[in-house]
């Protein structure tokens, strides 16, 4: 911020009318630092057909919490779409009206903090195979080509910041008006440790029904870098509803019960390798319409997509029979069981 300037605010993109809305591939695949500590690097991700590398400067790589400032720029975009006007990748905003949309307190460190994510997200550099609009970046590519920051100076002398300017990478702007693959967050969201925030993104990007992933799988898709008994831990911690996610339920499956129940097959002996278990996500705004676990599908390659907006009931069976809320259910799933309907 190296000179005062004066704004008009009738030429703000801002305040955002619609839903926070965000695009598919970065819910899908991780992007961004987990940590509150700076990391100048994240662990390469490849998964035999999609890879992607981030590398940070000294700024560091930009963040889950620098993450909401794409979402929320998604979110006007997503905005100007649906009012009928033409897109733009430069977007202009009050710092005001971010902070009220991801429930934040505006004010004090809140500006620094604005000023310290929009650094990162200029400053990281991101290499990857996914493809937007039909085109590549085999250049790679910082989330922002630009951005500035419009202040004015208060009696003391003070900044006082007025509005940002920010230009989003070609990449996501054509992930966002040309794929038109944005989806509606909750507004919960914003309250989520970085773990819950990256789980909850997997569940609203996946097959609207419900779906299976396997542990190992998840944990690359996540981001973490915990050791795989810690974070399976953690995935029971939501299955056995000690933490819950908006509008998801996970359910934990050992792939090993039912067969240890089967006459025709040996009794399994030992412990099931981590490597084998399964993690099961299912919408619990309509439990009632849930298809059994062994029917949703095991998410081995990213060919079915979440529903744009709304999560369509399968209308198949009664989730308290087929995932464990009554004695004849399905073994070897961790209970999602009777939930109350998540905020």
């Amino acid at each position: 911020m190296d000179e005062q300037q004066t704004f008009d605010f009738s030429k703000t993109d801002s305040p955002l009318v619609g839903k926070v809305k965000g695009d598919r591939n970065t819910m899908v695949y991780n992007f961004f630092s987990l940590r509150r500590e700076k990391e100048t690097e994240l662990p390469r991700y490849d998964d035999g057909k999609t890879w992607i590398e981030v590398v940070g400067t000294k700024h560091g790589v930009a963040s889950i919490w620098d993450k909401e400032l794409l979402v929320y720029s998604a979110s006007l975009i997503a905005d100007k779409i649906n009012r009928g006007q033409a897109p733009s990748p430069r977007i202009t905003f009050t710092a005001h009206d971010f902070f009220i949309t991801t429930g934040s307190t505006p004010g004090g460190s809140a500006y620094d903090r604005l000023e310290e994510s929009l650094a990162r997200l200029k400053s990281t550099f991101i290499r990857t195979n996914i493809e937007t609009g039909g085109e590549g970046e085999d250049r790679g590519f910082g989330w922002l080509d630009e951005y500035k920051i419009l202040y004015r100076r208060g009696r003391d002398g003070a900044k006082q910041m007025r509005a940002v300017e920010l230009t989003l990478c070609a990449w996501l702007f054509r992930a966002i008006v040309q794929d038109k693959h944005f989806l509606t967050y909750s507004p919960r969201y914003f309250e989520l440790p970085p773990v819950a925030k990256r789980l909850y993104e997997i569940a609203r990007s996946g097959p609207p029904g419900g779906f299976r992933m396997g542990l190992s799988k998840l944990r690359a898709r996540v981001g973490t870098t915990q050791d795989l008994r810690r974070f399976k831990a953690e995935i029971n911690a939501y299955a056995t509803h000690r933490r819950s996610l908006p509008d998801y339920g996970i359910a934990l499956i050992d792939p090993r019960a039912r067969r240890a129940l089967d006459k025709g097959f040996p009794k399994p002996v030992g412990q099931t390798a981590l490597k084998s278990w399964l993690v099961a996500f299912y919408p619990t705004t309509n439990i009632t319409s849930l298809v059994p676990v062994e029917a949703m599908p095991l998410l081995e390659e990213d060919e079915v997509e979440a529903a744009p907006e709304a999560l369509p009931a399968p209308g198949l069976h009664d989730a308290a029979a087929s995932l464990g809320a009554s004695p004849g259910a399905s073994p070897g799933a961790s209970r999602p069981g009777s939930r109350r309907r998540a905020a």
